[in-house]
């Protein structure tokens, strides 16, 4: 069956179809409206001000109205003396008498008994802001398409404008709909939400970003997936509204309903976009009015919400400019930064790929690097400095790659550190005290042998190692020898920690050593090569005489101990290695195996550094290593 509609089409052909679609409604939604509700909105035509600013003769000093020539020849030298009847004192912004025509700075006066003598000069006009000199009745003080400031709404009102004439913002209803959606209240007053169902999020996203944008957006009560309802909801809301949005069903699933009522309410405009996320994004036009479906992963809605909906809103505000521009602002781009790739990237072949990124200067080095990639995950998004939008060129990107940033956060480069190495939940808790001593801290858990690695290239500022030298027993000493190769790097030792076998709450298998973790059936979820715990595990399976192809799960990777723990959490895996305050935060099992020193190596050069130093005192912060106690697993060298 051929569709009837465009499908997988680019972003920048979406933006155009929606523009042909609808530009026609722009000039229509004029209104007027009071100065102090037109914030945003654009003029649609000259406005001309009623009065003059200021609509009298003002002072624009303290000091003392006077008739200039009445000041000739006066000096620190040779004062002239007025008697009260030839001056009159002035507040600035007073009205001056019609018979004084300058306004003498009280610091060039002084009093002698009810005489005023003056010290300077005066011309015609000085210190007087004469009728009219700000603006002229008459005179034009902002032109049609220009946006309502606050400095327009202001002159509006000293000008004796109460209202102007503006394009109408359109109205918007967003309708989220799903049977495994949760409504707010519902999602905060259960502590145990049922498995399967999801917080109505996106409408709390699409509400802030709205008000951050000047617009205005409903949000309707959850529709579940039934068409005959969500047929009625959309048509309702095309006849109240000027734009609809409808949250997910663009899909192919049994319950994704929203195509099979754009059609049969209206014309189906496009459907799917190449990108990544946001590629269910679909667009219909019903009643005239534009329909627009969000797909339903939190990243995917923002990304239609940046690259369709905002550019949307500005056309039919009568604001028709650059797409690139608008998607920038719907952003929140506060620069652009031009960086380099730090770890290599693969992109779908032909797709845009939006990513959030996170930035650290190293030398002289800008790099960016992306987060968690996933359209459902939402830490990415908050976590994130700035965003990426790849072309669909990009496809393999090594590292060292150009990429451009948008940067949505105000970030000191000066002031940030890049720690890349071994995982620990301790050292995440360092980063609000070392903020607070005027540092940053940005983390990337590749692991001991990753971040040694990378602290070799001069890819970041410092790394964390616990590495067993199965050899001769010690730790950390000949991988720092073998890594540093001759430069000098300095070693902090931080704490000593508790690794262990960790396993789900109440040990329904049984395990108390390392052997029983070997034996049977067990799944085992392990760490990347490279990682302090991986090193360790291996080492025990040396000596226990055991061979990886024994262990059921080996091959499964995880990057930190939380991710490892989790899959214990949930069911996963029956064992892990790992420390004590992974096991504990999620409520399993723990079972002691080694005590392990943890270190941070910093190159010399960069002891100095501001944030280097905050971590340093950030080291002995009371209430840090009080959290760090109570998590339990942990022994401080002191």
């Amino acid at each position: 069956m051929v569709a009837r509609y465009s499908e997988h089409i680019e972003l920048r052909t979406a933006i155009e179809m929606l523009k042909k679609a609808f530009s026609g409604r722009a000039g229509k939604n004029i209104t007027e409206k009071n100065i102090s509700e037109a914030l945003g909105c654009l003029l649609t035509k000259d406005i001309t001000a009623h009065r003059n600013v200021p609509h009298y003769a003002a002072s624009a000093v303290d000091g003392y109205a006077v008739d200039a020539s009445s000041t000739i020849g006066a000096s620190q030298a040779t004062p002239v003396s007025l008697e009260p009847s030839r001056y009159h004192w002035m507040n600035t912004g007073a009205d001056v008498p019609y018979w004084a025509n300058a306004v003498l700075m009280v610091e060039d006066s002084s009093m002698e008994g009810d005489d005023l003598l003056i010290f300077k000069s005066l011309t015609p006009s000085a210190n007087v802001r004469p009728l009219g000199e700000d603006v002229m009745a008459g005179q034009i003080i902002a032109r049609e398409g220009d946006t309502v400031t606050p400095a327009l709404i202001s002159l509006f009102l000293c000008a004796g404008i109460e209202k102007v004439p503006v394009f109408k913002k359109p109205r918007t209803l967003y309708i989220p709909t799903g049977d495994e959606v949760i409504s707010r209240g519902k999602w905060l007053s259960d502590p145990n939400p049922k498995s399967g169902t999801v917080a109505e999020s996106n409408s709390l996203f699409i509400e802030a970003s709205f008000r951050e944008w000047g617009f205005d957006v409903d949000v309707s009560p959850v529709v579940p997936d039934d068409p005959a309802l969500l047929k009625e909801k959309v048509s309702e809301g095309v006849d109240n509204y000027d734009v609809v949005l409808v949250g997910a069903g663009s899909a192919k699933g049994r319950r994704d309903h929203t195509l099979e009522v754009f059609e049969d309410l209206g014309k189906v405009i496009f459907r799917w976009i190449r990108m990544k996320p946001g590629r269910p994004a679909m667009a219909a036009e019903i009643k005239g009015k534009p329909v627009i479906c969000l797909p339903g992963f939190p990243m995917s809605t923002t990304v239609v919400l940046w690259s369709l909906v905002f550019p949307l809103l500005n056309l039919l505000s009568a604001r028709d400019e650059d797409p690139d521009h608008l998607i920038k602002e719907a952003v929140g781009c506060r620069e652009t930064w031009n960086t380099k790739l730090l770890v290599q990237h693969s992109s779908p072949a032909g797709i845009e790929e939006w990513l959030r990124v996170k930035t650290a200067k190293v030398g002289d080095t800008l790099y960016s690097w992306a987060l968690t990639s996933g359209a459902s995950v939402l830490w990415a998004l908050a976590e994130a400095d700035g965003i990426a939008l790849l072309p669909a060129s990009a496809l393999e990107c090594e590292k060292g790659t150009d990429v451009t940033v948008w940067m949505k956060r105000k970030v000191d480069l000066d002031k940030r550190i890049l720690f890349q190495g071994s995982d620990d939940p301790a050292i995440q808790l360092l980063v609000t005290p070392i903020r607070r001593r005027g540092g940053d801290f940005v983390s990337r858990a590749v692991g001991s042998m990753g971040g040694l690695a990378a602290l070799s290239r001069g890819e970041c500022h410092m790394a964390a190692a616990h590495l067993l030298d199965d050899k001769n027993g010690t730790y950390n000493d000949s991988f720092i020898e073998r890594f540093a190769n001759g430069a000098k790097w300095e070693r902090i030792l931080v704490f000593y920690r508790t690794q262990g076998i960790i396993v789900q709450q109440g040990n329904p298998k049984k395990i108390k050593t390392f052997e029983e973790l070997c034996a049977g059936d067990n799944v085992f979820s392990n760490r990347q090569p490279g990682a302090g715990t991986r090193v360790l595990f291996d080492h025990l399976l040396k000596m226990a005489g055991r061979s990886p192809s024994e262990i059921k799960g080996y091959e499964q990777q995880c990057t930190t101990h939380m991710e490892a723990a989790n899959r214990v959490f949930t069911c996963l895996a029956d064992a892990t290695l790992g420390i004590k305050s992974a096991a504990d935060a999620l409520g399993l099992d723990f079972i002691p195996l080694a005590e392990e020193p943890y270190e941070l190596v910093i190159p010399s050069i960069y002891m100095s550094h501001p944030a280097v130093q905050a971590l340093m005192d950030s080291l002995g912060d009371r209430e840090w290593r009080e959290t760090v106690e109570d998590m339990g697993g942990y022994r401080w060298t002191d």
